[in-house]
């Protein structure tokens, strides 16, 4: 029996009913909100292990539920797995860009959401032991610890897709990884990712790193690496 307290956000009375009691089942403490609005506040009263949210919602959409969360400090790093009957290629990029740890397209078998929530917080787990030391590359300096980045002493703010990809490639320069070892390294190898989704995050990246940015090469026809 895990404990470990998850959030359930979900609008839609059966479904949010199916996930609290499978949720139950296997041991975990379900709160449950029924619009975004709610979801939020209980988010920064309980501080859960994990997140299950619903992204068309009354009120404040899941997307802006998401939005919100990643953009306050006390909430940033609860891991947010979003389930949604909207399964196009572009919906599941931007839940990813905001920072999703996991994305799951109704209908959905209950095992498998159970499983993807056992891995997401099993790689929540291994992060808060893995190597924690700062890393400084080219004017950028990352501290895991503080889950912060700054370039040439500036501050800037990643979502948390974007910290973990910029942590794994700075981590170790010179090395050149495909789209699909980064996702693994980075979400997992059960992760419902595209190429095309990597792309999009590498190029925020260099966007918010500026001048820095031009770090992350492209290595045509293989993938990224970060400048040694």
């Amino acid at each position: 029996m895990t404990g470990q307290k998850l959030l359930i956000i979900e609008d839609e009375s059966d479904v949010l009913e199916l996930i609290r009691y499978n949720v139950e089942l296997h041991g975990y403490k379900a709160i449950t909100a029924s619009d975004g609005a709610q979801g939020l506040e209980l988010a920064k009263k309980h501080i859960p292990d994990g997140v299950v949210l619903d992204l068309m919602l009354p009120g404040l959409d899941g997307l802006d539920v998401c939005r919100q969360l990643k953009a306050d400090s006390l909430t940033a790093s609860i891991p947010i797995i979003i389930v949604s009957a909207k399964g196009q290629e572009a919906d599941i990029v931007v839940g990813l860009e905001l920072g999703a740890d996991d994305y799951i397209v109704k209908p959905f078998s209950p095992r498998v959401l159970l499983a993807r929530i056992k891995a997401v917080l099993r790689r929540e787990k291994r992060e808060d032991l893995s190597n924690e030391r700062i890393v400084c590359k080219h004017g950028i300096t990352i501290d895991p610890l503080r889950h912060s980045v700054s370039v040439n002493g500036s501050n800037i703010e990643l979502t948390r897709s974007e910290f973990k990809i910029l942590h794994f490639l700075a981590s170790r320069p010179g090395w050149v990884f495909t789209r699909y070892q980064i996702v693994d390294a980075v979400h997992g190898d059960d992760y419902p990712v595209t190429p095309r989704s990597i792309d999009v995050q590498i190029a925020g990246l260099r966007k918010k790193l500026g001048k820095s940015g031009e770090c992350i090469e492209t290595v045509r026809g293989v993938g990224y690496k970060f400048r040694e």
